[in-house]
């Protein structure tokens, strides 16, 4: 597996905008580890996209299809990019 790594003018502080970013609920996403902040979530569902079905309080509850499962992960917007 390969390394993750920042790049150089990634490196730093942690952008505002994407850790306060609004993510409505329906909406499809994808999963993206940001090493600024600890992700909760197997590396193995990196990359996996869902949809977005609530909240708890900050972070949201977002549902993937793992195999024919359907797993609800709890999630910090940081970690979400819409598709």
């Amino acid at each position: 597996m390969a390394r993750q790594r920042k790049r150089v003018r990634e490196k730093g502080k942690l952008k505002l905008s994407s850790y306060f970013k609004k993510i409505d609920d329906g909406v499809d996403v994808a999963l993206v580890t940001d090493l600024g902040v600890r992700a909760s979530f197997p590396k193995r569902l990196k990359g996996m996209s869902g949809k977005v079905s609530g909240s708890r309080g900050r972070f949201k509850l977002v549902e993937i299809k793992d195999g024919n499962k359907l797993k609800t992960l709890i999630v910090h917007p940081v970690h979400l990019r819409k598709l």
